[in-house]
């Protein structure tokens, strides 16, 4: 089994240089304080992105999100975007990367006077990680989903469109997937309809036409905008809504989409096997989104 954060082991990540607090460290050195309140309490957010052809892609997207998670949680990241993106491009200098390289922004509340809940008693520095490692997806993978358990919330009670530190809830999900044979747990709202998977957003096809779901349950992912959008400047039917899980077991073909896989096909929902994975469409919108890549890198290269 495979999940859909899986990449092909890559050597030169064992000799990779951390970014922390304004210090390059190898990777071996990167370490945090047990006070520290993204390890004590998963209180943080982060933001993932791909370096793709010497350019972070949709690079004011994902610092955009990085920023409201952090006002959402009235977490003071320190840092405005010029001094973050000088860090990230430190980071890839230092570690001679210009492609196939996924990074991890993090940043917590810091240091804490003691290990609880309250953020006042953060010692008032946030932590800054930045972690980038060559990872490039495995060559034609497609993925097994489950139905689980676990719920999506909604914003009032854990909003999943935060990237918070916190996913024990998604972890939750996975493992039960992963219980029933399968690599990524598919994930209804409250009401009992398809949201989301619990790494990734999900995408299915019947009849020439996509479906997602409304958005109101799942990750507020860049990459599902960004499919949504292709599909409507390029023709390709898209329905946002409220849909059951048989409608979604009876699809023609599926994907899930994400920062680290772009658009991964799916080939089995619940123990059915798709017709094909990946499905035409999807071949379609994965060829659509490369060539957005390409068109962004081009137009925003990092030097």
């Amino acid at each position: 089994m495979a999940g859909s954060q899986d990449y092909a082991a890559d050597p030169r990540n064992e000799r990779v240089l951390v970014w922390l607090n304004g210090d390059l460290v190898p990777r071996d050195q990167a370490k945090v304080s047990v006070f520290d309140a993204g390890f004590a309490l998963g209180d943080g957010v982060w933001e993932g992105l791909r370096l793709h052809k010497g350019a972070l892609l949709f690079l004011d997207a994902h610092l955009q999100r990085l920023h409201a998670g952090a006002a959402a949680i009235g977490l003071d990241i320190g840092m405005s975007r010029d001094e973050l993106l000088g860090a990230l491009r430190d980071t890839l200098a230092a570690n001679a990367m210009r492609d196939g390289v996924h990074v991890r922004l993090m940043v917590t509340r810091g240091l804490k006077a003691t290990v609880n809940q309250d953020p006042r008693n953060a010692l008032g520095r946030p932590t800054v990680v930045i972690v980038a490692e060559h990872k490039a997806p495995p060559s034609g993978r497609a993925l097994a989903l489950a139905t689980v358990s676990v719920r999506c919330t909604p914003a009032a009670m854990f909003d999943m469109r935060l990237n918070s530190h916190s996913r024990l809830n998604l972890i939750t999900a996975l493992i039960e997937a992963i219980a029933a044979g399968a690599d990524e747990a598919l994930m209804l709202d409250p009401a009992g309809f398809v949201s989301s998977c619990n790494a990734t957003n999900l995408f299915w096809a019947r009849g020439g036409d996509v479906f997602t779901s409304s958005g109101a349950y799942c990750f507020n992912g860049v990459t599902r905008a960004n499919v949504i959008g292709l599909c409507r400047a390029h023709g390709v039917p898209i329905r946002l809504g409220d849909f059951s899980v048989d409608q979604v077991r009876g699809a023609d073909e599926a994907f899930v989409t994400g920062t680290v896989g772009g658009l991964t096909p799916v080939s089995e929902i619940d123990g059915r096997a798709l017709a094909r994975a990946p499905g035409p469409l999807t071949v379609r919108l994965t060829a659509l989104y490369e060539a957005l890549k390409d068109a962004d890198a081009a137009a925003h290269p990092l030097w």
